[in-house]
């Protein structure tokens, strides 16, 4: 058996810039706003909030929504640990949730994301993959 991932679809996401609300106790946490984007349609709102551990990994939890064509909204939430000075792309963790008009099968399956940020911070480039077990 082997393991094969089949693009589902990319996604652009614009960011605006981070605001750092410093070190607490589980480190030192930044919101990074979702100002905009686009995949087969706009991505609306949301933010990343990450933590930037003592030993130096970052904890990435992102939530946005994206607005398909057609109208149907994707809820998606992106989670990734990343080792100390881990250089891009980053492997994340990519779920959904999808209403009766949307694209269903995302409520299913397995899905992994490849993060790529831009050189500026301006924008990350997602592509997200559906996992699957071929023989």
């Amino acid at each position: 058996m082997r393991l094969r991932g089949e693009l589902t679809f990319s996604v652009k996401v614009l960011l605006g810039p981070p605001l750092e609300l410093g070190p607490t106790p589980s480190g030192f946490r930044r919101v990074i706003p979702i100002v905009g984007g686009t995949v087969s349609g706009d991505l609306s709102g949301g933010a990343d909030w990450n933590v930037v551990r003592a030993d130096g990994s970052v904890e990435l939890s992102a939530r946005y929504e994206l607005l398909l064509e057609g109208g149907a909204a994707v809820s998606v939430v992106n989670t990734a640990e990343l080792p100390a000075h881990a250089e891009p792309p980053f492997l994340t963790r990519p779920t959904f949730e999808v209403g009766d008009t949307g694209p269903t099968a995302l409520r299913t399956g397995v899905f992994v994301g490849v993060l790529q940020p831009a050189p500026d911070g301006s924008a990350v480039d997602l592509d997200v993959y559906r996992l699957a077990v071929s023989r």
